[in-house]
């Protein structure tokens, strides 16, 4: 039986739950932030329909564009949870920008989506004070993006963020380069801590450890658990560009994200080459051991889910690698040698390892 005619007053879109006042309210009020991401190329102003960016005026020749998409993943709910929103923005930037960086490109500029069930202005201003952070330290203008609200999709408060970022390089620069092969050193740089992978696993392990997101992070002194967990992604931008600009020799990077080493490494190595990494000398940090041991999870698995300690691996020429560690000190980065690529044996993995981890 269909449903009786609405009587007296209209139903109204704020009534549905969506209350396009508040969505404004944000904008006017993100705003501030928004405008100190400029950088040339972008007046970094939002509220029209689209974002500019003037290649010309960033200094370009002959560009090749460069695009990346993420999210933060499951990290997010940590954020809900805990109620800190302002740091889950960097993780959005970062994970994009540091796709771009690895291609050779400089990011440009970067725009947002965030969707929830009932927008919460303060926690909104907080992520977009955390993207227009992780904006900035990257060197790229915020130049837009996208706030839904959708109740019935999301529950109360609850959101999803997603990124979407280009850069650019000049033409014939761009990662890795054609003669990346045996002999070339890898080196590591290190991570903040976890990132913005494998948090499905992370909770898993906090859920079956008994903790809650207030109590002492048992690896972290002075920390509550959810407080460190969302230490933000780090991001490479700056010094990698510093480095790829004053040296020559660098000649592959890869972003250690989902997948852990095994996955990603490989896609920047040529058919027929691979590498043994010394996991000896991977600086473990003590998240890492603490979600080890607390969740029984094996050596592998670990390599596979998280960075361990390395969010970065930097593939250098041999007559180089000296010169290109020393430019990697003086942007303020601690590289690690990690090994040398070598053939891969026929029917062994691009990615093996000697020496443990420190777990």
């Amino acid at each position: 039986m269909p449903n009786a005619p609405i009587s007296g007053k209209g139903l109204t879109y704020a009534e549905a739950g969506v209350d396009i006042d508040a969505g404004n309210a944000m904008v006017e009020d993100i705003k501030p932030l928004v405008r100190a991401t400029r950088r040339p190329g972008a007046d970094a102003e939002i509220g029209g329909f689209g974002g500019l960016f003037d290649l010309k005026a960033a200094g370009f020749k002959d560009p090749i564009l460069v695009a990346a998409n993420d999210g933060v993943g499951t990290k997010v709910k940590i954020a809900i949870e805990t109620g800190i929103h302002d740091t889950v923005g960097i993780d959005l930037v970062a994970m994009c920008v540091n796709d771009l960086v690895v291609q050779g490109a400089e990011p440009l500029f970067f725009l947002d989506y965030y969707a929830t069930g009932k927008l919460d202005p303060r926690a909104g201003a907080a992520i977009v004070k955390g993207i227009a952070n992780g904006c900035i330290e990257a060197g790229c203008a915020l130049i837009g993006g996208e706030t839904a609200e959708m109740p019935g999709l999301y529950a109360n408060k609850d959101y999803d963020l997603a990124g979407f970022s280009v850069g650019a390089a000049e033409r014939g620069k761009l990662l890795p380069a054609g003669d990346v092969g045996p002999g070339d050193v890898v080196l590591g740089l290190r991570s903040s801590g976890v990132h913005s992978n494998g948090f499905s696993l992370v909770r898993r392990i906090v859920n079956h450890a008994g903790l809650n997101w207030d109590d002492a992070a048992p690896f972290a002194q002075g920390k509550k658990l959810g407080e460190a967990l969302l230490t933000p992604t780090r991001i490479y931008v700056k010094p990698l560009l510093q480095v790829l600009r004053k040296t020559s020799g660098l000649k592959a990077l890869a972003h250690i994200t989902g997948g852990g080493f095994p996955d990603n490494i490989p896609r920047v190595l040529p058919d027929g080459v691979g590498v043994t990494l010394d996991l000896n000398a991977v600086p473990v940090l003590p998240v890492f051991k603490w979600l080890a041991s607390a969740g029984n999870v094996a050596m592998e698995e670990m390599l596979r889910t998280f960075n361990c300690g390395i969010g970065m691996i930097v593939v250098t020429d041999a007559a180089q690698a000296a010169a290109i560690e020393a430019a990697l000190r003086d942007a303020g980065e601690d590289p690690v040698r990690l090994g040398m690529l070598d053939t891969t044996p026929a029917g062994a993995e691009p990615v093996r390892y000697s020496g443990k981890l420190a777990l």
